[in-house]
């Protein structure tokens, strides 16, 4: 029986010498030390022996239990170094090689206007303020001076959700909201996202961007108003930029204009981007309308105020040399890259 020990230790050391993964190990420790392996089997025949000869066997038996034991764990450490220097050489950098270019997204024209502008005002001590897009008719019009003949609020102009509540066409709708919420005075500006009922071409679209720009204060005048627009046009398009302010009419200002800035292609020169006057229009602005303020809260003789609407797009166009606005909703990056 000793001898039927001893060459199950032999057969046991050749087969983990052999051995080259974890489940080789575990095989061998199986055969021989399992539950059913062949060390087992012998040490459970014992019973059968003397008492001298079970004393003898068991200690033979142990022996090699413990040898093999030993050389199990030796054989996985083994088995464990080759595999953690395996994983080195193949996860190792050769820091001499050239790098990865790593390509940077771009702003889209959009955005980078609208931050443009909302820098500029910032540096006038605006804040910079925002409406929902969803917001209630009398927000949108009826607090704006806008009767309810006035055909913007036709549902071939506006997005209605309900007859009370409409997908914003201008920011102008946050003017209310602001005046009801902020303490006065103050100076904001309001960018965000408006929807119209058009039909999209090449310089219209159902869904574009407007920044709103609203001041209420004590002896506030037309003249704070131009000066602050002839400052943002030079900051926008250059210091040698001129304004032209043209009567216009909104319900929500009184006196209302258009602003032209000149050409910023030929100079005033006449263009194709200017249509050959020299000037382009940009913008809406006026004196608010005192009736606005009412619907807002603003006590009209104490306070009085100017606003300001501009199309995003619009000044992206223009100031980029876009020729068709559905450019801009595409998501070309062949496009977009461009404006890096």
């Amino acid at each position: 029986m000793q001898e039927k020990l001893r060459k199950m230790l032999e057969n046991a050391l050749t087969e983990l010498e052999k051995a080259s993964s974890e489940k080789d190990t575990e095989d061998v420790r199986i055969r021989f030390l399992g539950k059913k392996g062949e060390i087992t089997e012998v040490m459970k025949s014992m019973g059968k022996l003397s008492p001298e000869e079970r004393k003898e066997l068991g200690r033979a038996a142990n022996e090699v239990k413990d040898r093999i034991q030993e050389s199990l764990k030796a054989k996985a450490e083994e088995i464990k170094q080759k595999a953690r220097e395996g994983r080195l050489r193949a996860e190792r950098i050769d820091v001499t090689e050239p790098g990865i270019p790593v390509e940077y997204g771009v702003k889209h024209p959009i955005t980078q206007v609208i931050e443009e502008i909302t820098d500029i005002f910032s540096s006038l001590g605006y804040s910079v303020y925002e409406g929902p897009d969803i917001d209630t008719v009398f927000n949108t019009f009826d607090g704006l001076n806008s009767p309810p003949t006035h055909p913007a609020r036709d549902m071939t102009d506006t997005f209605y959700v309900t007859p009370d509540i409409v997908l914003r066409p201008h920011t102008s709708s946050a003017e209310i909201r602001a005046e009801q919420g902020l303490p006065v005075p103050y100076k904001i500006v309001i960018p965000g996202r408006c929807y119209r009922c058009d039909t999209p071409d090449a310089t219209h679209s159902h869904t574009f961007h407007q920044i709103e720009m609203m001041v209420i204060g004590e002896d506030i005048t037309m003249a704070d108003l131009k000066g602050t627009l002839d400052m943002m046009a030079k900051k926008l398009f250059g210091p040698e930029t001129r304004t032209k302010f043209r009567p216009h009419h909104f319900p929500f200002t009184e006196p209302s204009a258009e602003m032209d800035v000149s050409c910023f292609k030929c100079g005033g020169k006449g263009c194709n981007v200017c249509k050959g006057s020299g000037w382009i229009e940009i913008l809406g602005c006026g004196m608010t309308h005192p009736h606005v303020h009412q619907a807002g809260g603003i006590d009209t003789d104490k306070y009085t105020g100017f606003a300001v609407g501009m199309g995003v797009e619009r000044i992206a166009m223009l100031k980029y040399g876009i020729d068709d606005i559905r450019n801009l909703y595409e998501n070309d990056m062949r496009f977009i890259k461009q404006f890096k």
